[in-house]
């Protein structure tokens, strides 16, 4: 199969010819139909974060099951799936607590010293990043990191679906917990930015504010649902944030990564709002809150992969694009082969536009 290897830090992604293993007892194959181009994937490719190399990157994916193993009891052969990095184990604290998104999922990858589950034509290994390695023609993971969906459902908006929707959306749903009326900040407007703000519109969110720099991004946040707008690097941007609203926000959602950003989703709340990261910040940065927030019951909190229960999740937000309430075809802003990978991570770091998403032949 072809897939796009990282094999160093800051170099263009290889397509390369690879081998994939067959499913073991809880592992599914699965045919890629389409998998967006996420910032995350950009910290790895840059060096930001690191990984054993080489390694196939991509995460936010849908596609066809085409073989599973013999104690597969989710899915089955044919189904149209989506998957997801927070792949869960089902059975530790954080699991049976709820807290599906927290689990280390060490039980959902293979043991040390198995067969690899990607590798080249050498015998040589390659390394699977996030579970999924889904910047492939194909895909092995543990079952408990994809869920079946309904079949209806276009596999290239189902795939956005995978991370910057689940995060976005999760994050109103899950983590904040929006009730109609209360408003919300949303700093950032890529996929993950513009997901939080449309399901702030589904939720009922009174005031909803897109922070962004980019006036491109900007009006893509009114067409999903914000009331308000403001320019991210403006000097008094938290200031115009608490005139809108007088007094602050309820929520605000730094989805960008950027340390200022957190600062900004801090200055715009309200007393007793509630910041909430979600952003890949640098590693060593860290975002806090001053002795006059804490006195004004101000809350901060992350939400990796907006909290998500992934099996319930996204197959509720699949019925929401299919009736008409969650816009995910104007998330996505262009379709593109996996050759042109790296001209999409290209346009990424331009900042301009929202999802690529790469589409396989079927």
């Amino acid at each position: 199969m072809k897939a796009a290897v990282l094999v160093a830090p800051n170099q263009p992604l290889e397509i390369e010819e690879l081998s994939i293993s067959k499913p073991g007892p809880h592992e599914v194959l699965i045919r890629t139909a389409a998998c967006g181009l996420c910032h995350s994937d950009l910290h790895f490719i840059e060096g930001t974060y690191p990984h054993a190399l080489p390694a196939v990157p991509g995460h936010e994916a849908a596609g066809i099951v085409e073989a599973v193993g013999s104690e597969v009891r989710t899915v089955k052969v044919g189904d149209a799936v989506v998957t997801c990095l927070s792949a869960f184990c089902g059975h530790c604290e954080f699991c049976v607590t709820g807290r599906m998104a927290l689990c280390l999922g060490a039980d959902t990858r293979r043991a040390p010293g198995s067969e690899s589950r990607l590798s080249r034509g050498d015998g040589s290994p390659v390394a699977q990043m996030l579970n999924l390695s889904a910047f492939a023609e194909m895909m092995l993971i543990h079952e408990h990191a994809c869920t079946r969906i309904d079949p209806e459902m276009p596999l290239d908006r189902a795939s956005v679906i995978g991370c910057a929707v689940t995060t976005g959306a999760g994050t109103i749903f899950n983590a904040c917990k929006v009730t109609p009326g209360e408003t919300v900040a949303v700093v950032g407007c890529g996929g993950v930015g513009l997901a939080a703000i449309n399901a702030a519109k589904i939720a009922g969110a009174g005031k909803i504010i897109a922070a962004d720099p980019m006036p491109e991004k900007r009006e893509l946040a009114m067409k999903l649902g914000a009331t308000h707008t403001v320019d991210a690097l403006a000097d008094d941007a938290a200031a115009q944030i608490v005139e809108i609203t007088k007094g602050g926000v309820d929520h605000a959602v730094e989805a960008v990564g950027r340390p200022a950003s957190g600062e900004l989703a801090v200055k715009s709340l309200r007393r007793g709002g509630t910041a909430t990261i979600l952003g890949m910040m640098p590693l060593n940065h860290s975002v806090g809150l001053s002795a006059m927030d804490l006195l004004s019951g101000k809350k901060l909190q992350g939400a990796i992969m907006g909290m998500n229960h992934f099996p319930v999740d996204m197959p509720r937000l699949v019925d929401f694009y299919m009736r008409g309430l969650l816009d995910l075809d104007t998330i996505i802003a262009e379709r593109i082969p996996l050759s042109q990978i790296n001209e999409g991570f290209e346009k990424m770091k331009g900042g301009h536009s929202a999802r690529s998403v790469i589409v396989f032949d079927q």
